[in-house]
C-alpha cells in the first residue's frame, strides 16, 4: 500500500523521484524518503516523518541532492510506527546496499533470527530493514546482484515489491515482485520504476508490468527481466492511453471533488466501451452470448466499495436475469471453502486490480476450476492478467483514497452484465432490452443535473459536521446504496457511521437512536416506499434528525424529513448511480467543513495490496 519510484538516467534523480512520489502519495503518507547515488559514488539517504511535502522542503524540491540514479518511497505503516527511523529507504550497515519495499514479509521473524545469528543488527522496527539486510547477506555470499535478488525471492514469504541499489553497480536498480504491483518504463532520458502508472506517465506511456517471482535489472534506457531460473524473459510493453491531465487536480483543491465531477464522463466512456450499435457487446472480454448463457450461478468477491457494487449487482441480476448471485467480502471468501456447482462464474471486482484479498479469491476460484471474470480499472493489473475474462472500466486514473468514479463505472458494468444475461436467458424481450439500454445511456445527463445543484448539500453538511453518530437505512437496492454512503462518510470525516437494512431496525439497531441522532433514509425503490417511510417515522419519534434521498416527485417525504434531496427519475434498477452522488458530496463537504484532508484520510491508503 506504499508508493515506490525509481529512476536512472541522464537527469538529476531527486526532483523526478519527488514528482513521482507526489503522484503516489495516495498510496501512503505516514513518512517518505529517497536515496540517490551522489557524485562521489555513495548513496545519500534522506527521509522524514509525515507527508511528502516535509521531505520536499528538506530537499529544496530535490535540488539539495545530486545524482542521476535513485529510489524513493512513501510509506503506509505496517511494521513499526510512523517515524523517521522506520521510514524507507533502508540500508545495510555501510549503506552500500539501499532498498525500498512495499508489502509484508510474513516470515520476517524467522529471517531476523537467521540474520542475527550471522552477526547482523537492526536499527528499526520494519520488515523492510530485514529484507534489505537479507539481500546484503546473499550479495556477500554470491557477489552478484541478480543472484542476491533470486535468493531473496526464493527465501521470502509474503507479498513484496522491492527496489534495490548496489554501490558496486552504479546507475543500476534491481527490482523483484510478488503480489504487490510494480511497473517499469523506458524512455530516451532514462528508465523508471513505480508502483503505479501516474508516477511515470509524464515521461512514457509504454510500461512493462512485472509479474510474480520476476526480477529486473534497470539501466539507463534499458530493462532486462529474469525469472527465478535466471533466464531472460522477453516482455512486451503495454501502452497506457490515459490522458496525462487526468491524473492531475485540474484546478480542484482535492482529487475527490474532481473525481466526483468526472463521473458522468467515466460512465459515458464505460458505456461506449460496452454498447455497440445499440447492443451490449461483451466479446472483447471473451464473453459471448453462448458463454454467458452457460452460467447458472454467479459469485461475486470484492472489498470495500467494490463489495457494495456487488451488493447492487446481486439485486439487479437476480431480479432481471433470475440467476442466483452470492456476494462475499473477498477477505472472507478466500479463507472459506465454497461449494461450487457446475456452470458457475466467479466475478472479482477491484479498482486497482491489485487488491490482495480479491486476487487470492480469484486464485482460489481458478484452482477449483471455476470460470472467472474480473471487473477492473487498471490495464495489465494482476487480477486482469490472471482472470479468464476481463471487463475494463473506463474511469481513468483515480487518485483520491475514497473511490467515486471507479465505483460508478463498476456499477455500469454490472448493469450491462445483468441486462445482457436477462436477454439471452429469455427473461426480457427486445423492446425491454432496448428500453433498459436507453435508460443506462441517459444516466450521465442525470448525473450532471445532480452535480450542478449541490449548494443545499454544502449547507446541510456544515450543519451536521459535528455529529458523532450517523445511520443510513434503506431496503433492497437502497440498502446497498446505504452501505456505500456510510463507508464514504466514515472514510474521510471520521464520524461513526453504520448502514442497516431498514427492516432490521426493530431487531436491535433502533436502540442506538437518541435525541439528535442523524438518520439518512434512502427511498428510491418506490414499491418499498411505504414501508421505508414507516421506518423513518419510527426513528423520528425517538428523536432522530432525518435526511432523505428519493426520486423527484416523491414529495410526501417532506413531512418526515428535515432535509430531502431529490434525484432524477430513472429505471429502478439503476437508481444507485444517481442516489450515491449526493451521499458522496455530503461526505466531501462534511470533511471540508471539519478541516480534514479529503484525499488522504488517516490510516487508509488507495491500493490495499496487503492483507
Amino acid at each position: 500500500m506504499c508508493g515506490i519510484v525509481g529512476y536512472t538516467g541522464k537527469k538529476q534523480a531527486a526532483p523526478i523521484l519527488l514528482e513521482g512520489l507526489s503522484k503516489l502519495e495516495y498510496r501512503g503518507y505516514d513518512s517518505a524518503g529517497v536515496a540517490v547515488r551522489n557524485n562521489k559514488g555513495k548513496h545519500e539517504i534522506v527521509k522524514t516523518n509525515g507527508k511528502l511535502s516535509v521531505l520536499s522542503d528538506k530537499l529544496k524540491k530535490g535540488k539539495a541532492l545530486k545524482g542521476t540514479c535513485g529510489i524513493g518511497h512513501t510509506r503506509w505503516a505496517t511494521h513499526g510506527m510512523p517515524s523517521e527511523v522506520n521510514a524507507h529507504p533502508h540500508s545495510n550497515d555501510d549503506q552500500t546496499i539501499v532498498a525500498v519495499h512495499n508489502g509484508i514479509i510474513e516470515n520476517y521473524v524467522e529471517l531476523k533470527e537467521k540474520l542475527t545469528s550471522k552477526g547482523y543488527t537492526f536499527y528499526s522496527e520494519t520488515d523492510t530493514e530485514i529484507a534489505t539486510k537479507l539481500v546484503d547477506y546473499y550479495y556477500k555470499k554470491w557477489k552478484s546482484p541478480l543472484e542476491a535478488m533470486v535468493s531473496f525471492t526464493l527465501r521470502v514469504r509474503g507479498s513484496y515489491a522491492i527496489a534495490v541499489m548496489f554501490e558496486d553497480y552504479p546507475e543500476e536498480i534491481y527490482i523483484a515482485r510478488k503480489d504487490s504491483p510494480l511497473i517499469v518504463g523506458v524512455a530516451d532520458e532514462g528508465s523508471f520504476v513505480a508502483s503505479d502508472v501516474p508516477a511515470i506517465l509524464k515521461y512514457t506511456r509504454n510500461v512493462y508490468y512485472v509479474d510474480n517471482m520476476e526480477i529486473a535489472r534497470i539501466e539507463k534506457g534499458k530493462a532486462t527481466f529474469y525469472n527465478v531460473d535466471r533466464k531472460v524473459i522477453e516482455k512486451q510493453p503495454v501502452k497506457i492511453d490515459w490522458d496525462a491531465d487526468a491524473a492531475e487536480k485540474g484546478g480542484y483543491k482535492y482529487y475527490m471533488l474532481k473525481e466526483i465531477r468526472e463521473q458522468p464522463r467515466a460512465v459515458t466512456d464505460t458505456l461506449n466501451s460496452l454498447i455497440k450499435d445499440g447492443k451490449i457487446d461483451l466479446s472483447e472480454a471473451g464473453l459471448s452470448d453462448e458463454k454467458l448463457s452457460s452460467f447458472k450461478r454467479i459469485r461475486i468477491a470484492a472489498c470495500g466499495s467494490a463489495y457494495h457494487v456487488g451488493m447492487v449487482a446481486k439485486y439487479v441480476i437476480e431480479d432481471l436475469a433470475r440467476i442466483p448471485v452470492d456476494v462475499d467480502v473477498a477477505s472472507e471468501f478466500r479463507y472459506r471453502s465454497p461449494v461450487y456447482g457446475e456452470n458457475e462464474l466467479v466475478v472479482v471486482i477491484s479498482q486497482s486490480g491489485e487488491t490482495a484479498d480479491s486476487l487470492e479469491a480469484l486464485r482460489g476460484a481458478k484452482a477449483a476450476g471455476v470460470a472467472t471474470l474480473a471487473i477492473v480499472n487498471v490495464l495489465g493489473s494482476a487480477i486482469a492478467r490472471e482472470a479468464d475474462n476481463v471487463i475494463y472500466t473506463k474511469a481513468g486514473p483515480e487518485i483520491s483514497v475514497a473511490t467515486t468514479k471507479a465505483y460508478s463505472a463498476q456499477l455500469i458494468v454490472s448493469y450491462a452484465l445483468a441486462v445482457q444475461l436477462a436477454l439471452i436467458n429469455g427473461k426480457i424481450d427486445e423492446d425491454r432490452y432496448a428500453q433498459l439500454i436507453d435508460e443506462m445511456l441517459a444516466l450521465p445527463a442525470s448525473m450532471e443535473k445532480i452535480l450542478s445543484d449541490d449548494e443545499w448539500l454544502k449547507w446541510f453538511a456544515s450543519k451536521i459536521a459535528n455529529k458523532k453518530d450517523v445511520y443510513f437505512i434503506g431496503r433492497g437496492i437502497d440498502y446497498a446504496i446505504c452501505l456505500e454512503g456510510s463507508l464514504k462518510l466514515k472514510e474521510i470525516s471520521y464520524i461513526h457511521s453504520d448502514a442497516y437494512a431498514a427492516g432490521e431496525l426493530k431487531h436491535g439497531h433502533i436502540s442506538l437512536i437518541e435525541e439528535g441522532t442523524l438518520v439518512i433514509g434512502l427511498i428510491t425503490q418506490m414499491r418499498l416506499a411505504e414501508k421505508a417511510v414507516s421506518n423513518l417515522s419510527e426513528v423520528k419519534t425517538r428523536g432522530a434528525q432525518i435526511m432523505s434521498v428519493t426520486l423527484e416527485g416523491n414529495y410526501s417525504l417532506q413531512e418526515h424529513s428535515e432535509f430531502t434531496f431529490y434525484v432524477p427519475k430513472t429505471e429502478a434498477y439503476f437508481t444507485t448511480s444517481l442516489a450515491v452522488i449526493p451521499l458522496q458530496l455530503l461526505s466531501y463537504y462534511v470533511c471540508v467543513a471539519k478541516g480534514l484532508d479529503v484525499d488522504m484520510p488517516r490510516n487508509l491508503a488507495k491500493c490495499v495490496s496487503v492483507e
